[in-house]
């Protein structure tokens, strides 16, 4: 096992430890009206996401890729939630290049640092181009105990994935992807990308409906098992040690 998966793993666990303490601290954070309902959104869609992109381009890219989109979707559609108008082109334009820069950090173990910028920077003007046309995370927002994809959800799934693949090629003529092949590498990020985004929208009514309609005591039992599987990821290293397994 690669040093570097062993720092994400215990990483991933500190954060979890992190996150399951902010539950059990449900009303010192006030409550239904505190910041607690934004965060289960941010824990659960950068797990979506995170898993998603993960299994497709790694763990690595998963954890950076996936926390930086499920942050910034979690924030939109807060905003969502509360029946007020999108933000202003300028502050979706900066969730794209957090979004970019999650890309790009994720990238460049895979790909190599000149590539991943490109990328991210190329991923960046895209959505802020998508966000101008009226296509973002609260579009069609719906709250509901089922999952639930609209045609025009869909079709943003498609092009997203068009757009990476169209970015990776770009890239590609530009720098050459540490090794990967040009074309297959580029269809591999945009399948990835957009499979993931589609799987994500189309659980988005259900994750919403449980934000907002989650008991108190069961945000208690989320954030002991929080704790737990963050110990475990924690522990992983020493285990790894005790039984002298080699890290490469």
């Amino acid at each position: 096992m690669d040093h570097h998966h062993i720092a994400a793993i215990s990483l991933a666990g500190t954060c979890l430890d992190v996150v399951g303490s902010l539950y059990l601290a449900y009303d010192l954070l006030g409550g239904e009206h505190g910041p607690l309902r934004l965060l289960t959104r941010a824990v659960t869609y950068s797990v979506v996401f995170g898993i998603g992109y993960g299994i497709g381009l790694g763990l690595i890219f998963g954890l950076v890729a996936g926390a930086a989109t499920g942050i910034t979707v979690a924030i939109e559609l807060q905003r969502a939630a509360h029946h007020q108008d999108h933000y202003p082109l300028r502050w979706e334009a900066f969730f794209s290049g957090i979004r970019g820069l999650g890309f790009a950090v994720g990238l460049a173990p895979v790909a190599g640092v000149e590539y991943a910028a490109v990328f991210g920077m190329l991923m960046m003007g895209g959505q802020t181009i998508a966000y101008a046309r009226g296509i973002r995370p609260g579009m069609d927002y719906s709250a509901r105990r089922r999952p639930r994809l609209t045609l025009r959800q869909l079709w943003s799934g498609i092009e997203r994935a068009i757009g990476a693949i169209a970015a990776g090629l770009i890239c590609s003529a530009l720098i050459h992807p540490v090794g990967h092949d040009d074309w297959l590498f580029a269809l591999h990020i945009g399948v990835t990308s957009g499979l993931t985004t589609t799987i994500g929208i189309t659980f988005n009514p259900f994750i919403e409906y449980y934000a907002d309609n989650l008991p108190e005591r069961r945000m208690g039992v989320i954030g002991i098992a929080l704790i737990l599987i963050g110990f475990s990821l924690q522990s992983l290293q020493y285990w790894l040690a005790l039984f002298d397994v080699r890290i490469a």
